[in-house]
């Protein structure tokens, strides 16, 4: 029962987090875009209205500037996706423990087999970890189901099976957290950057549209920011993507190894004891 309280308050808690670091991010795209993209010695003669510079790191700034007011939420969504790529990376690698899951595993079986259930509960404060959580707490069900003469062997055996599978359940939503904001991302800047594409676009139709010779500054104006903005949207759906599947792969790796491990448990308790 404290395990799960434990769990329900830090994933509050995680979503507290989640919530102040999206704001915090917004304005911090702001303050990049006025302060840092927006900048007066980005442009000709100091002046925003102005075109960029024509060379240099101050040329490519004023340049992002010119996207419009669609760039800053763009930049919120790459500090987002960055953020909390990294924020999973060091989450996922704590789950995944100190040393190798093959390893472990392994030991885990060793032990076992010899009997030696006190041992394997050390190799899990040594490993850390996920798997070495739910492999604890499935070892202390194993030790009481030991002493338990009130259920026979099947009972048993579902009682342990029933203990892991209550253990990962609450083991997965913390590495699974947060994922959710990544797949967003890919999406949604996707879907904001095509905004913005359409909103250049438009300003560069209305250049042409206008009496006599049309506005070529306007209409290149306009024609730059619906490509920065594209270029903004897919440069933060693709880095998204990508660090969405690549944490997937190594929750599912984690998976994998519980129920490897689990099943070593309860085939080995069921072998040992034959009522």
């Amino acid at each position: 029962m404290n395990q799960v309280a434990t769990q329900k308050q830090e994933s509050k808690a995680g979503s507290v987090f989640a919530s102040l670091t999206i704001l915090i991010l917004v304005i911090v795209g702001w303050l990049i875009y006025l302060f840092i993209l927006g900048n007066s010695s980005n442009f000709i003669e100091g002046k925003v209205t102005n075109h960029p510079v024509p060379d240099g790191i101050g040329h490519t700034l004023g340049l992002i500037y010119k996207g419009g007011y669609i760039v800053p939420f763009l930049l919120s969504f790459v500090l987002m996706s960055i953020t909390f790529s990294i924020e999973r990376a060091l989450t996922i690698a704590k789950a995944s423990g100190k040393g190798s899951s093959e390893e472990f595993v392994r030991k885990i079986k060793n032990h076992l087999s010899t009997g030696n259930v006190g041992a394997a509960m050390k190799e899990c404060d040594i490993q850390t970890g996920s798997v070495a959580n739910v492999m604890k707490t499935a070892l202390h069900k194993y030790q009481e189901m030991e002493s338990d003469s009130s259920m026979d062997r099947d009972q048993k055996v579902l009682a342990i099976q029933k203990e892991i599978e209550e253990a990962t359940s609450l083991e997965l939503p913390m590495l699974e957290k947060n994922l959710v904001i990544l797949s967003t991302m890919a999406s949604v800047s996707t879907l904001v950057a095509l905004l913005g594409t359409v909103i250049g676009m438009i300003k560069a139709f209305s250049a042409l549209s206008t009496a006599g010779a049309p506005d070529s500054t306007a209409l290149a104006n306009g024609i730059s920011e619906a490509l920065i903005n594209t270029a903004l949207g897919i440069f933060n759906s693709a880095v998204a993507i990508i660090m969405y599947n690549v944490f997937t792969t190594r929750i599912d790796k984690i998976t994998y190894t519980i129920d490897e491990a689990g099943f070593t448990i309860v085939q080995n308790f069921a072998a040992q004891h034959k009522k």
